[in-house]
């Protein structure tokens, strides 16, 4: 599978976004349409995204009862996007809902679970959400639901991509946010690498939002980082 870099177009209206794309003339670059873009334009401008030749990971994370889910995937299904997400907490019941509902529209999407936020730190995790286990183990059994349920792959952390190709197999997918250059700031993520250290710890797909997005030139931030998660070097 080639690694590629998604980058997570979170502007906060369908004019910045087209003006972000815009400016890449060269590449189509796949983006991921999150839920500030989607809510505040709804489907009009995934449609818009995919007429200009980009891919996109529509990235909602469902989670709610199987039958919700299972009707939403259905909607969701018919903007002929190439990745969505539910949230691997929802049951595998659930994740096989939304497996169906893509399966009964013949769409081509790969469904991703996501397992924990890269926000998300392990002693949050245990004190807040009262998960007794270590994220590591965490990450692994809800990978293993994911695959039990149909899924593609997982949303993860690039540190736990090695882990669950080990208990997935080296064809689950793992999508992984939680990307910065070695020189920026984390922001509000916790589990972090460089695109580089990605590719060191197999990720299929890393996501990278504000590395790119709010770079001086973003096209050459995209094209650095592409070249550091394909060669492996920063």
């Amino acid at each position: 599978m080639n690694r590629e870099v998604i980058i997570a177009c979170d502007f906060q209206d369908q004019e910045k976004v087209l003006t972000f794309l815009d400016r890449f003339t060269e590449e189509k670059p796949f983006v991921k349409i999150g839920m500030e873009v989607f809510y505040g334009n709804g489907p009009a401008i995934v449609r818009e995204i995919k007429a200009r030749g980009h891919k996109i990971f529509l990235d909602l994370k469902l989670h709610d009862i199987p039958n919700t889910v299972y009707k939403s995937m259905r909607k969701l299904a018919e903007l002929d996007v190439d990745m969505v997400n539910v949230h691997a907490a929802g049951s595998i019941e659930m994740m096989r809902a939304a497996r169906r509902a893509l399966d009964e529209k013949v769409s081509r999407a790969l469904l991703l679970a996501v397992t924990q936020l890269t926000s998300t730190s392990e002693e949050v995790m245990q004190r807040e959400l009262w998960i007794d286990h270590s994220m590591a183990d965490t990450v692994r059994h809800y990978a293993l639901n994911a695959k039990e349920a149909g899924c593609d792959g997982v949303v993860c952390s690039p540190l736990e991509a090695g882990l669950v190709a080990k208990a997935c197999g080296s064809d689950f997918v793992t999508v992984t946010p939680g990307i910065r250059f070695a020189n920026d700031e984390k922001g509000d993520q916790k589990r972090v690498t460089t695109p580089a250290m990605a590719h060191d710890l197999g990720s299929s797909f890393i996501v990278v939002g504000r590395s790119i997005t709010g770079a001086d030139d973003p096209v050459e931030a995209y094209r650095r980082a592409a070249r550091e998660f394909a060669e492996g070097v920063q």
